[in-house]
């Protein structure tokens, strides 16, 4: 299943789209935020209590080769973890580049 995905500015606008996907019927362990900055990324899972892409999606040896990406590398390689295509995974790290932050609801 594809995983849906919305580009977004802030903090207030996360909120809103995880009360979207809430209201959907996804759990909080089907909704991941990612933004360019790793401190970034951790603040808004931790303060919306969604999930950050790790080594249950990407998997032991995705996680060990994120070591040795560069930012924009670990950042496709999460995405396509999560289900989006090559392609999608560029044009949403476009999206990362510019201060935006991906919410991304993965259905079981």
């Amino acid at each position: 299943m594809v995983p849906h995905v919305h580009v977004v500015e802030n903090g207030v606008q996360v909120r809103e789209v995880i009360q979207q996907f809430d209201r959907l019927g996804y759990a909080p362990d089907q909704i991941y935020v990612l933004a360019h900055d790793e401190k970034r990324t951790h603040t808004l899972a931790e303060t919306t209590e969604t999930q950050e892409i790790g080594v249950r999606e990407e998997g032991v040896l995705g996680s060990i080769g994120n070591l040795f990406r560069s930012r924009g590398d670990e950042l496709r390689s999460k995405m396509e973890s999560l289900g989006l295509s090559k392609l999608e995974a560029e044009r949403y790290e476009r999206e990362l580049d510019e201060g935006r932050v991906l919410v991304v609801a993965k259905p079981s």
